[in-house]
């Protein structure tokens, strides 16, 4: 009987511990026939913290990981540490993926843009998108930005509470996509009075940080709404759209997508997305954010 072969991976952010991510890997892997474990590594731990990320990059490295999903707080400060980074990682200015090559060299990958699209482009198809408001410009903002501007935005208006960051993301992403594709906000109700879309990349709505980004008056029916917070899946920002009539995508299809891009790069194996959306949708706990 042939020895399955052994994948082994991690997951290293702050406050990770109700992750679907593990799980989600591990029963994809094992429906391909491997011996697949998924370690998380949370920083809010005793004695980690983010910190310690080189150090740990460097033992994921040395005891033979195939790699490593990266979250809140390292999306970006993970960059510098690795020896190389797809064109992708590169553009959005966040990596949330890590492999570790046949050299053992880091190669840093961005799927999170992709799992945010494809949920796009799967649950709101043909909702307008000429002007939408993107509260936050953090790791997950950039990725979004990034694939907001990919699945044909016009004009994307940025709001966070650090303007500098905010002014970062929107400079990159014209210098990617051209001139005034995206501005800055210091304000987002202006913007919102008339765009098609909201989009909540902030921490705003997690188990960890209750409330809303917004105040919910601003919120109208013709609206769209997405957030990439999945824990919980229906955030206050998503409950206060639907109750005021707005379309709605919640941070579900994100997670998933991420992680088959994820799957893909740390085992050269496709894996079977509809049966990785089957296997989240009957996960009993919900996750923290990945």
């Amino acid at each position: 009987m042939a020895i399955p072969r052994a994948v082994l991976v991690g997951l290293i952010g702050s406050g990770i511990g109700p992750s679907r991510s593990p799980a989600l890997h591990m029963a994809e892997g094992a429906a391909n026939g491997l011996s697949y474990i998924y370690r998380p590594i949370d920083l809010d731990a005793p004695g980690l913290g983010p910190a310690r990320l080189p150090e740990l990059i460097a033992m994921a490295r040395h005891f033979g990981f195939a790699g490593l999903n990266i979250t809140h707080p390292c999306k970006q400060s993970v960059i510098p540490l690795l020896d190389e980074l797809s064109d992708e990682a590169r553009s959005v200015g966040a990596v949330n993926t890590v492999v570790f090559d046949a050299a053992r060299r880091s190669v840093g990958y961005n799927t999170d843009w992709f799992g945010f699209a494809e949920g796009l482009r799967r649950e709101l198809p043909d909702a307008p998108r000429a002007n939408v408001v993107q509260l936050g410009a953090g790791g997950a903002g950039a990725a979004v930005g990034y694939a907001l501007l990919r699945s044909r935005v016009d004009r994307l208006a940025i709001f966070d509470t650090e303007r500098p960051r905010a002014e970062r993301l929107a400079a990159g992403l014209n210098a990617r996509f051209g001139p005034d594709r995206a501005a800055v906000v210091d304000d987002p109700q202006p913007a919102l009075d008339r765009a098609d879309g909201l989009v909540n990349t902030t921490p705003v709505g997690m188990a960890g940080h209750p409330g809303m980004p917004i105040a919910a008056e601003l919120l109208r029916p013709d609206l769209w709404v997405a957030d990439v917070v999945y824990f919980p899946l229906e955030t206050e920002l998503l409950k206060a759209a639907r109750a005021c009539g707005c379309r709605t995508m919640s941070g579900g299809a994100m997670a998933v997508f991420q992680a088959v891009g994820a799957f893909r790069l740390f085992t050269g194996i496709e894996p079977d997305a509809e049966r990785m959306l089957r296997h989240f949708a009957t996960m009993d706990r919900e996750p923290a954010r990945c």
